[in-house]
């Protein structure tokens, strides 16, 4: 993603909260059977041990840009995991023309049914930026893995409007954010826009939510200035409801990621993005973007308030279209 501005003024917050026992080796998440729900209206709860554990197998794949051999072992890893939930997957597999030359690339989208055809979206980015050294452990990895933990609490879950978890390929440039007039950037989701765009399938897009670089530490968010108004309420609204404020801040910043191309499809949008890793941002896209830097609590924050917040992103979707409950 490419940061456009952010406020002069900031403030940082501390996470203190661990759910993690550490080994002398460091950084050990341990796994704890997470809760399941028998109540198909409610999601089972988001677990951050196993958020930690989706993360802390991904990094160990090491750099995993696009057309790698470490992001083919992720992508198999994320489909593996999405079928063990019983949720249909579909490879959407394309060449992208780069400015390193075609690349084979494949976003993941994984679907839970809902009683409409109706879709909102859920989605990020599980590719690294190609850089020699670079794991991107919150930076394309927090992603994917709060994703996948998202997609196995909602796995039984019947909501009204149909669900999809999409994980982009191609998010990072391969060379700079504006080369190529701006284009080397954003390749599975510009994509999938425009594919859902040319077949009509965007019409039935109701809603998208993006998360990137939610894994720091010490997560403060921004209300994205790109990112449509209402949906951006209801997110923060949540927030402050189920008691995460502190994490949700006040202030705005514009970023462009992997919404914007559905932002100009005309689909309602929302960026949930800390850029705020590290010192004045220090360890983004650095090879301190490490294991370390991450907390599986900082995925469950914002896991939970996602959840939390689509039935009344259904509600307001309904009053605008005039649709029953």
């Amino acid at each position: 993603m490419f940061h456009r501005f952010r406020s002069e003024s900031r403030i940082a917050v501390a996470l203190a909260l661990l759910i993690f026992t550490i080994n002398a080796a460091g950084c050990k998440a341990v796994a704890t059977a997470p809760a399941e729900s028998s109540n198909p209206d409610k999601p089972a709860d988001f677990d951050a041990a196993r958020a930690y554990a989706h993360l802390k197998k991904l990094v160990e794949l090491g750099p995993r840009p696009p057309g790698s051999d470490a992001i083919k072992k992720a992508q198999s890893y994320i489909i593996g995991e999405l079928r063990s939930y019983g949720l249909k997957v579909i490879e959407d597999n394309f060449d992208a023309r780069t400015t390193r030359g075609t690349v084979a690339m494949k976003n993941i989208i994984a679907e839970i049914p809902g009683a409409r055809s109706d879709i909102i979206m859920i989605a990020g980015h599980y590719d690294t930026k190609p850089q020699p050294g670079f794991i991107g452990a919150n930076d394309g990895g927090s992603s994917a893995a709060a994703l996948l933990e998202m997609a196995r609490a909602m796995s039984k879950t019947k909501l009204e409007y149909t669900v999809w978890f999409v994980f982009f390929d191609g998010e990072e440039a391969f060379i700079e954010w504006s080369a190529n007039n701006g284009m080397d950037n954003t390749y599975g989701s510009r994509h999938m826009a425009a594919q859902m765009a040319a077949d009509g399938r965007i019409k039935s897009l109701k809603a998208m939510v993006l998360v990137d670089m939610i894994g720091d530490k010490d997560l403060d968010l921004l209300r994205d200035y790109e990112s449509t108004r209402w949906l951006v309420d209801i997110i923060w609204s949540t927030a402050h409801r189920i008691g995460y404020a502190k994490h949700f801040l006040d202030e705005e910043g514009a970023y462009s990621d992997d919404h914007i191309p559905f932002k100009n499809e005309g689909v309602p949008v929302i960026d949930i993005i800390d850029f705020n890793y590290g010192p004045d941002n220090s360890y983004w896209h650095t090879d301190e973007d490490t294991l370390d830097k991450t907390s599986g609590e900082s995925m469950k924050i914002v896991g939970d308030v996602v959840i939390q917040a689509l039935p009344e992103i259904i509600k307001h979707l309904n009053r605008r279209t005039g649709a029953s409950h």
